[in-house]
């Protein structure tokens, strides 16, 4: 798995630094055709040289998808959806994509899936029923390996809604969502306010995430991390800690998905008309005051979410604008919430 995600990301960074030097030498292109040359250029020539043989020993949907996605990332760029595109590090998820070339497969139920041009694979989840689908993608989280696809299926959206009316919704760091309808939603502040179980008999060793990151960094400072400009290679002990800090950290991250989705998810199928405001989550995570709550709560992956769950559920979404006085439009209940929010 490590292996096809290096050659991934090795295929993107060389499609990446073959087009900025193509544009430096005045060849003048589309994106696409320029990109296919560079393909071209990676079957016929950089994959015959002794150095790359090994690339011939992995699937070569791996390089061809990679190539797919710095084509979307180049249109995404271009339509001014998405920030120009960027090498991809080491450091960042490792992942990579295959398909079947021939047509969609089927994922039979059970513990091992059959991923084209890889082999099969065991899961630690077996899945209950058989699937049909043509594109995979593999990616690390913390110290697993966790597979995704996409299903042929349609959703059907619910007919009605709970609440017909339009309702707004301001978020806060105090109190997560505040809806103009008088409902609130607290948020559980994974980094913060981490627990170790979920059980009364283990609420004394409930500790803040934020203290035992602390702790486990401080006790493990002196052990050999290693270090890339001097050559140093780090330590069986440093290997270990680096993945009990990667599963620490996808824990937190676990949590704040798993109430991310299941309040979005909840809100577009009460809710018919949602109104929400265009937040500067930029600026409010450069305030040093209010970095780590903003960031902690997720404030731009929530409004990701209901801008995509508001077409799944028939959900009207409407965004308004930073500076619109929101406070006195939209009900007598959201205008006193937001009056006494001010004083």
């Amino acid at each position: 798995m490590a292996q096809h995600a290096g050659f991934s990301r090795l295929v993107y960074n060389y499609g990446l630094d073959l087009f900025w030097q193509s544009v430096k030498a005045g060849c003048k292109a589309s994106d696409s055709k320029r990109l296919q040359q560079i393909k071209k250029c990676l079957t016929n020539i950089t994959k015959k040289r002794p150095e790359f043989a090994w690339m011939n020993t992995l699937s070569s949907k791996v390089y061809q998808s990679a190539f797919q996605d710095l084509h979307k990332a180049f249109s995404n760029w271009r339509k001014g959806v998405a920030k120009k595109p960027v090498f991809k590090r080491l450091n960042d998820c490792q992942s990579f994509t295959v398909y079947d070339g021939n047509g969609v497969v089927l994922v039979k139920a059970g513990k091992s899936i059959k991923v084209p041009t890889i082999g099969t694979l065991r899961l630690a989840e077996s899945s209950q029923e058989s699937y049909v689908s043509q594109t995979f993608t593999i990616s690390q989280e913390g110290d697993g390996w966790y597979i995704s696809f996409a299903l042929f299926a349609e959703r059907i959206p619910p007919i009605l809604h709970e609440v017909a009316q339009a309702v707004g919704i301001d978020l806060g760091v105090k109190t997560f969502a505040t809806i103009s309808d008088g409902n609130e939603i607290e948020a559980p502040l994974p980094y913060k306010k981490a627990t170790c179980g979920r059980t009364e008999s283990s609420v004394r060793a409930n500790r803040r995430a934020k203290i035992k990151l602390g702790k486990i960094q401080y006790r493990n400072r002196n052990k050999k991390l290693g270090n890339r400009k001097t050559g140093e290679k780090a330590s069986n002990n440093a290997k270990k800690y680096y993945k009990k800090l990667a599963r620490f950290h996808k824990r937190i991250a676990d949590k704040r998905k798993d109430f991310l989705n299941k309040t979005t998810t909840s809100i577009c199928k009460k809710y018919a008309h949602i109104r929400i405001e265009d937040l500067n989550v930029a600026g409010m995570i450069a305030n040093g005051k209010l970095s780590s709550g903003v960031s902690d709560l997720g404030f731009y992956e929530f409004r990701r979410q209901l801008e995509y769950k508001a077409s799944l559920y028939g959900t009207k979404l409407d965004i308004v604008d930073r500076w619109y006085p929101s406070s006195t439009d939209v009900s007598p209940i959201w205008a006193e919430t937001r009056f006494k929010e001010a004083i």
